[in-house]
């Protein structure tokens, strides 16, 4: 990629600021993987920007899915195939890798980078290292899946991308940028499924300084598939028959937690009155995604989490309140002492006036 700027353009310095700018989006673009189409500039900005997309696809070409999807025994291999479309309007070469793969913490599922060593199901994808398509044409690749004979029953995620590198530079500087696009493999060995999951909440209460006016109660939960097969999440919490969901899952938008995987979410409770110490229940609904995409429901996992929720505002003005009326009451009998006192010297002055002794 050439920086969008020449000699003549602005002092060093500000080239070096647009250096660091494009560094930022180099970084970005080459966390991408989990997209279907995608785009780069090349290190020449006289051409147009290299567009291309990746699907599965049968050996005739794409055939409609968004993934692949395997259920398989250990020690069975799978013959596979993925199309590359170059979307651009001249021939591009482009690099095909595979990877391990994961979900990021936003519920995103990208492929570990170049730079990072594949130790499991991405080891298990053969294909060519190349693949030259046409402007405007597409490219079916074969590739295989070859399930190791040791392979542990379960979930094993990887990716496969097709991807270019540009490389531009300007006073001596230097940038290289990878930029791919992929889709999923997902491939279940057969056996013995284990689902299980994990979860700690803890809570705390923000207090609202308005008297008249309740808090909020925010709980933070960490989820942790302790299982060997994928499944989908939904942390809430039911108050006052309310149900309030973790961020993020709003809208039937479930997690999904590889075996291994651990996520931490937090779930906003509004209009919580504080009544000193309080109980939430945490409700974590699960289920396991099958290789056809089906979820089968589990047993939801729950816990309970206590949290102070100490009434400050309220306290602070009943203790005022109960000063105010204890003034009010001991002024009120002070004030009857003095008048007694005050009756008594009257009756005494009167006595000594008329003699009584």
């Amino acid at each position: 990629m050439r920086l969008p700027f020449s000699g003549q353009a602005g002092s060093g310095a500000l080239q070096r600021l647009f250096v660091v700018m494009y560094l930022v989006v180099a970084v970005l673009l080459a966390s991408v993987a989990s997209a279907s189409a995608g785009f780069a500039t090349t290190g020449d900005p006289t051409e147009s920007p290299v567009t291309w997309s990746v699907t599965p696809a049968d050996a005739s070409g794409p055939d409609g899915r968004s993934w692949v999807e395997l259920e398989v025994d250990s020690g069975v291999s799978v013959d596979e195939h993925l199309a590359v479309r170059n979307l651009s309007d001249r021939e591009v070469t482009f690099s095909l890798t595979a990877a391990d793969g994961y979900f990021t913490p936003t519920g995103r599922f990208n492929m570990l980078p170049g730079d990072k060593q594949s130790v499991a199901a991405g080891t298990w994808i053969s294909m060519d290292k190349t693949v030259t398509v046409a402007a405007g044409g597409t490219a079916v690749v074969p590739f295989k899946v070859t399930v190791p004979d040791n392979a542990t029953p379960g979930d094993h995620a990887a990716g496969i991308a097709a991807s270019i590198y540009s490389q531009g530079g300007s006073d001596g500087t230097q940038l290289g940028v990878e930029s791919r696009v992929g889709f999923r493999v997902m491939t279940r060995v057969k056996g013995e499924v284990k689902p299980a999951l994990s979860m700690k909440a803890t809570a705390s209460y923000d207090t609202s300084w308005n008297p008249l006016e309740p808090g909020s109660a925010d709980l933070t939960v960490d989820l942790e598939n302790t299982g060997n097969v994928r499944l989908s999440v939904d942390p809430y919490t039911m108050i006052n028959d309310a149900r309030w969901p973790a961020a993020g899952t709003e809208e039937a938008r479930t997690l999904e937690l590889l075996p291994g995987d651990r996520r931490t979410v937090s779930i906003h409770v509004p209009g919580v009155w504080p009544l000193g110490i309080m109980t939430l229940p945490v409700t974590v609904s699960q289920g396991v995604i099958a290789p056809d995409g089906a979820t089968q429901s589990l047993d939801p996992v729950q816990e309970s989490v206590t949290l102070w929720a100490i009434p400050w505002p309220q306290l602070a003005i009943f203790v005022a309140l109960l000063l105010l009326f204890g003034g009010l009451f001991w002024g009120r009998r002070r004030r009857k002492k003095e008048v007694a006192r005050l009756l008594e010297e009257a009756r005494e002055a009167g006595r000594r006036e008329a003699g009584t002794p």
